[in-house]
């Protein structure tokens, strides 16, 4: 019997381009205005994603705080002249449900200016610094990204965080709003378990998060996945003052987290965010109410 073998479903990877400094963990510890004087290691790092993913064949997302493209344009351009889909991470790395709408539509205009003048294309993707963007608390922030230009946003993450029972698959939270690919999560019960990388991918076997990735395909769904340069980065500074929870939760895995990618890259098909939701992206947009 000949024919030919069905294609490997499609996930997104994505990588959120912010510097070690930046991350929430730090927020009490270190002030913004200590940005500018502490070591940039964003752009070595980026670097090794870029040759991480040339060598594994792959194009990603990169979701990347527009305080990196005003300070790293020369990373910007490269990112896209490798073939990756440029995304905006919001500028300055703040909470959206902190910041309050009107602040949030200045952020993200702030940054999709300094990415597309860096990189020399459309920025249309969006993801929240934490994933801080959820229905209950910041019911106006799709409908803000679509007056902004943007398509969509991949910004909630299932479960305790997103403020309540939310779509697995993509939706339109604000039906004059950007559509929402949220984070990739399976429902066992009640809970709602993370298949989407960062620290859990970290603190889980690579067998057992292959296995729930491919049980997420095999429901029909597409999974999205993400880290961040400094994941790959174990030596980076070590700030003191911060809780013994945080440190494990930030450090952990850190030595094993490159070749681990490498492993998962070999794993799965991936694609960038946008072509993998081609379809949901290029439907309308529902008609407003009269």
């Amino acid at each position: 019997m000949s024919g030919t073998a069905p294609a490997a479903p499609l996930n997104a990877m994505s990588i959120d381009v912010e510097d070690w400094f930046q991350v929430q963990n730090y927020a009490g510890l270190i002030p913004r205005a200590r940005w500018d004087s502490l070591p940039r290691r964003v752009e070595e790092r980026t670097r090794e994603v870029l040759d991480l993913f040339a060598r594994a064949g792959i194009r990603a997302t990169f979701f990347t705080l527009g305080w990196v493209a005003e300070r790293h344009p020369g990373l910007i351009r490269d990112i896209v002249a490798a073939g990756h889909e440029l995304a905006s991470h919001g500028y300055g790395h703040e909470r959206v449900f902190e910041i309050g709408a009107d602040r949030f539509r200045e952020d993200i205009r702030r940054a999709k200016h300094l990415l597309e003048q860096a990189g020399g294309v459309a920025v249309t993707g969006y993801r929240a610094p934490t994933f801080s963007v959820n229905p209950t608390a910041t019911p106006w922030a799709h409908a803000v990204l679509a007056e902004a230009g943007y398509r969509y946003s991949s910004s909630i993450f299932p479960g305790p965080r997103a403020g309540g029972p939310v779509p697995l698959q993509p939706w339109r939270p604000h039906p004059d709003g950007v559509v929402e690919l949220p984070m990739t999560a399976l429902r066992l019960g009640p809970a709602c378990l993370p298949v989407s990388g960062g620290g859990p991918f970290r603190a889980t076997p690579h067998p057992l998060f292959a296995a729930l990735l491919r049980r997420v395909n095999a429901e029909g769904r597409r999974g999205i996945f993400y880290f961040h340069p400094w994941e790959i980065d174990p030596d980076q500074p070590r700030v003191p003052g911060l809780s013994a929870t945080k440190r494990l939760r930030h450090f952990l895995g850190l030595r094993r987290m490159a070749p681990r990618l490498a492993r998962l890259l070999g794993d799965f098909a991936w694609a960038p965010v946008e072509a993998v939701f081609a379809p949901e992206l290029a439907a309308p947009a529902p008609a407003r109410a009269a």
